[in-house]
């Protein structure tokens, strides 16, 4: 039997998709690959079901730099309902307790919000797609299966308390990779004594990416005019780390990097990732070696 080819068109680059609330990020990856034609595609990092907000969705070659947006950072605005509490700690639960919360105000959740700001432990929730013994733990739960959970270290660089009204807490938060936003709520109600779930969770940003974001229904108008329309949507492949040092290589240094060989870069950082050009033209990703040689990570094929 032959090789089996991918069904689709090259396309290369990095979308910024809003991604809107009620379907899981994996649906939504699909219908904007099948939307683009595109033979390959991954996103960077999954929401919820019920979240919106920004989903980088790299395309070809760029899926080679989705990992380092998986760990990036992030930013997120969030709704939660105090004085309830649900088995997914969102409202797609079901409720399991609750608790009168019209007496806490803002004055009593700022002092909080402080304690939780910085390096903070948090325990993973049951309704996650973390494993134990090969099992989703999301799966394990809905069994009625609940397991120990190691706590994980995390980083809550900001929470910015926006509003409460009616028992509405709103928030923003800027946190590491890793970060249960859903967890990090119910926590800050636990102490205050109370219950709390995210009854809406938007996210704003990743890594590097802060832009505005294309909405499906944006999508599907523009696959209506083409596929230049769709590309012209689409970033360049090393703006999802353009926070990174760059180095620039001459021709035989550049030869020599895409054959897989590190090389000697003058004045380039002396530890850590950079991106590697050649003539402004992006050839991917390296890391600089303990001997100061700049070895190749993540090459971009069509671009070497």
């Amino acid at each position: 039997m032959g090789r089996r080819r991918n069904k689709g068109r090259i396309v290369n680059g990095v979308l910024l998709f809003d991604k809107p609330s009620g379907g899981s990020s994996n649906y939504m990856l699909q219908k904007v690959k099948r939307l683009f034609g595109a033979a390959k595609a991954g996103h960077t990092g999954s929401l919820d079901p019920l979240a919106t907000g920004m989903l980088p969705i790299c395309f070809g070659e760029a899926t080679k730099i989705s990992a380092f947006l998986l760990d990036a950072d992030k930013r997120y605005h969030l709704s939660c309902q105090l004085g309830v509490s649900t088995t997914t700690g969102d409202a797609e639960g079901e409720i399991i307790s609750s608790r009168d919360a019209g007496h806490i105000q803002l004055a009593d959740i700022e002092p909080v919000l402080v304690e939780f700001t910085g390096e903070v432990e948090q325990v993973p929730p049951m309704y996650s797609a973390l494993k134990h013994n090969g099992e989703r733990l999301y799966k394990l739960a809905r069994q009625g299966i609940e397991v120990a959970r190691k706590p994980r270290q995390i980083s809550i660089y900001e929470i910015k308390p926006v509003s409460l009204q009616a028992g509405i807490l709103e928030l923003e938060v800027a946190c590491s990779k890793g970060t249960y936003v859903r967890t990090l709520v119910e926590d800050i109600a636990a102490r205050l004594d109370n219950y709390a779930h995210i009854i809406a969770l938007r996210r704003l940003s990743v890594g590097p990416y802060s832009a505005e974001m294309v909405t499906l229904a944006q999508l599907e108008i523009l696959a209506e005019q083409g596929r230049e329309a769709l590309d012209s949507c689409l970033l360049p492949i090393d703006s999802g780390v353009a926070d990174w040092p760059d180095v620039h290589l001459g021709a035989d240094a550049a030869f020599y990097i895409s054959q897989g060989q590190a090389v000697l870069v003058p004045h380039a950082p002396t530890s850590g990732w950079v991106r590697i050009y050649n003539h402004n033209k992006f050839l991917g990703v390296g890391e600089v070696q303990e001997d100061g040689l700049v070895a190749p990570r993540r090459m971009i094929q069509s671009c070497v």
